[in-house]
């Protein structure tokens, strides 16, 4: 396991209403490959970071999804991102996370930094060119 280079605060980025002191757990689809289970769950120290995903997760399901942030706490032991980390940024920029232990949810955060408009769009349109077996390896 590579070194921890954050105590926190956490975030995480999902389109899931959750309530404090509810846990968010591995075991669900990936956001960006739906057909890929994750044995981890994903967060990061970098409240935008998790607002990006947010922002991805809505765009990536059908419907009027309501990007959310949450201020989350790690229940177990957790390791940088290697989806992340060293394989598209050397080092850990990102500063992203992942555990197999849930991550408990201690609030949410409504004032974080949202995409443009400008921004929103070009994701939106990454996302619509790419087919679903595209959208990148994930290593689980």
């Amino acid at each position: 396991m590579a070194e921890v280079l954050d105590e926190g605060p956490f975030f995480h980025g999902t389109i899931a209403d959750l309530r404090v002191g509810d846990f968010l757990m591995a075991g669900r689809p990936s956001n960006y490959r739906p057909e890929v289970v994750m044995n981890h769950i994903y967060f990061t120290a970098l409240v935008s970071g998790a607002g990006l995903a947010a922002e991805i997760a809505a765009e990536l399901i059908e419907g009027d999804a309501v990007p959310r942030v949450y201020l989350v706490e790690p229940t177990g032991a957790y390791e940088n991102d290697p989806n992340v980390t060293d394989k598209k940024f050397p080092g850990n920029p990102t500063r992203s996370y992942r555990s197999s232990a849930p991550l408990r949810i201690l609030g949410e955060i409504t004032d974080w930094p949202r995409l443009t408009p400008e921004a929103l769009q070009m994701w939106r349109e990454r996302l619509i060119a790419l087919p679903s077996d595209q959208r990148g390896e994930i290593i689980n």
